[in-house]
């Protein structure tokens, strides 16, 4: 008998053992915004394909041991905006629709999930792709009524005292939310004790000495965003080189631990503009920096807990959209995103009086295999030919507005084409309502399992870190 209780105590012992896990010492939490399951589905439905194969050929997020799925509506509307949706995950608490880390009166500031482990002693960085100051890094560290504040979500960032920050820029760095002339946000930033990077090469010789850090792209490059990573060429600042520059800078000369936020910002632009090969190139370029926290966690697997999420889907992308075959091998013909085909165009035009149809069917052969590799029915030859007429030949303005980009609509309807025949199908061009995928690994993973509401994910954080949020 006393043999059988002894066994007994041991597997309970062995049991709650399990549970009690070591609190995670190393935080990522990881935010691909606009990436709905479909965006990831239709990228490894999409890599499968390359191979005739009819499977899946996972991420490597999506392989991780904890997988569900959460809401994101906000607190004013079925379907949230990033402002909102990043408070969500930032404070736990929903908000209205445009507000930033407060409430949607926009009079109560609420604590981020990053200033709680700023106060539990780790350091703390903050990443995008796109500006620094854009809604989802700012709803970690700003507390403004309107995302649109960018000057004043800069000077939010100096009072952070956050460690580390990177993307492509700031929007308004000299001009306040009235339009008005206001004091460089840069030299503000220096004197908080922040050292500016401009690019790679920049960064890598100031890490050593510097303290706190802004990476940014290099000097005259666009400040709204990295570029998109179809059109990306050698020496163009990326996510990954932007998580690796984090990883090292938030682990030089710190035993306490840090708490990293990365936005893959820009499968939300590709989506707005329905442009499904360059949301697959950018939802590759996330799983690329999500592969450099992996390779953290494998180098400390009981210290490290990883969240990869959303903040909402954009466009409402289905896979597949009337036959039963898919034909997902054919959106690698597209080298070039939507807006860079658009320039194509109109630097064509620009740069002769008359541009024969048979230049323009060379453009769209070359960028995106339309007429080449890609075949075109004679209607949607005809609807392509009726755009040159209007643009080219009578001179008319024919544009394609989505929320980040006014292209030619002979280049949207390009890619709707080619979308088309990739058995790509989109519901609008702006967000939906549909849940957002959650996965994680790591210490403290496994509270991530049931259907979950989005303010749970920065308390379930919270919880595996031990701290009161």
């Amino acid at each position: 008998m006393k043999k059988n209780f002894l066994i007994l105590y041991l597997l309970l012992f062995v049991v709650f053992g399990a549970f009690a896990q070591q609190k995670p010492k190393y935080l990522f939490l990881m935010i691909g915004d606009g990436m709905g399951l479909n965006q990831i589905n239709l990228t490894e439905v999409f890599l499968a394909a390359q191979e005739d194969r009819n499977t899946v050929f996972p991420l490597v997020f999506s392989t991780f041991p904890y997988a569900t799925f959460a809401t994101s509506y906000s607190l004013s509307h079925g379907v949230t905006d990033s402002g909102a949706g990043g408070t969500a995950l930032a404070v736990g608490k929903k908000t209205k629709n445009g507000v930033i880390g407060m409430d949607s009166a926009g009079t109560t500031a609420y604590k981020s999930i990053a200033y709680v482990a700023k106060e539990a002693g780790l350091k703390v960085g903050v990443t995008t792709s796109v500006s620094i100051d854009h809604a989802t890094p700012a709803a970690f560290y700003a507390h403004q009524p309107n995302r649109s504040r960018y000057y004043e979500i800069g000077q939010d960032l100096i009072k952070s005292n956050f460690d580390f920050f990177a993307g492509s820029g700031f929007l308004s760095p000299d001009k306040d939310s009235d339009k008005k002339e206001a004091p460089s946000l840069f030299p503000q930033f220096e004197r908080a004790g922040y050292t500016l990077a401009y690019g790679l090469e920049n960064y890598n010789s100031v890490k050593q000495s510097a303290d706190k850090i802004i990476l940014m792209n290099v000097k005259g490059s666009d400040k709204s965003s990295l570029e998109f990573a179809i059109d990306q060429e050698e020496g163009d600042l990326n996510l990954a080189q932007i998580t690796d520059a984090a990883i090292e800078s938030l682990t030089k000369n710190n035993n306490n631990g840090f708490f990293l936020m990365v936005e893959g910002g820009k499968i939300d632009w590709s989506s707005h503009a329905n442009d499904a090969a360059t949301t697959i190139r950018e939802v590759l370029d996330f799983n690329e920096s999500v592969k450099r926290a992996y390779a953290f966690y494998e180098k400390h697997p009981e210290e490290t807990l990883i969240v990869i999420t959303a903040d909402h889907e954009t466009g409402g992308i289905a896979v597949g959209n009337g036959g039963s075959r898919l034909n997902t091998k054919l959106l690698a013909n597209q080298r070039v995103s939507q807006g860079t085909l658009s320039k194509l165009i109109s630097d064509l035009r620009a740069s002769k009086k008359e541009v024969s149809w048979n230049e323009v069917k060379g453009i769209l052969a070359e960028n995106i295999g339309l007429f080449a590799d890609v075949t075109v029915s004679e209607d949607e030859e005809k609807a392509l030919q009726d755009i040159y007429e209007k643009s080219f030949v009578q001179h008319e303005t024919e544009t394609a507005k989505s929320l980040y980009a006014n292209d030619e609509k002979l280049a949207s309807e390009a890619i709707k084409i080619l979308n088309k025949k990739g058995s790509v199908s989109w519901a609008s061009g702006s967000h939906s309502a549909a849940y957002i995928p959650v996965f994680a690994i790591g210490a403290g993973a496994e509270r991530f399992t049931h259907k979950m509401e989005n303010t749970d994910i920065p308390k379930k954080l919270a919880e595996a870190a031990g701290w009161d949020f």
